[in-house]
C-alpha cells in the first residue's frame, strides 16, 4: 500500500523541527479526525512516532547547546571573579 504519510526514514532525519512539528501536528488531526481505515491509521501512527523523535531530537540538541552557552558563561564569569 502506497500511503501518502509513508516517507523513508532518511527523509525525516532531514526535516527541521518545523518542519517535523507541523507535519506531526497534521497527523494528529487526521488520526483525531477517524474515518481512515485501520491500515491508515497504523501508518499515520507510525509516522507520528517518528515525527516526534525528530522533535526530541531537535530540542535534546537546542537544550545541549544552550547548556553548554549557560555552562561557558558561567566559567567566564568564575575566571573573572577570580582575577
Amino acid at each position: 500500500m502506497t500511503s501518502e504519510v509513508e516517507q523513508p526514514a532518511a527523509e525525516s532525519g532531514t526535516l527541521g523541527y518545523e518542519q517535523a512539528r507541523d507535519e506531526l501536528i497534521e497527523v494528529v488531526r487526521r488520526l483525531e479526525a477517524g474515518g481512515t481505515t485501520l491500515e491508515e491509521s497504523l501508518a499515520l501512527w507510525e509516522r507520528g512516532e517518528e515525527l516526534a523523535k525528530v522533535c526530541r531530537r531537535w530540542l535534546e540538541g537546542a537544550r545541549a547547546r544552550l547548556d553548554a552557552a549557560l555552562a561557558e558563561e558561567t566559567g567566564a564569569q568564575d575566571e573573572d571573579a577570580d582575577a
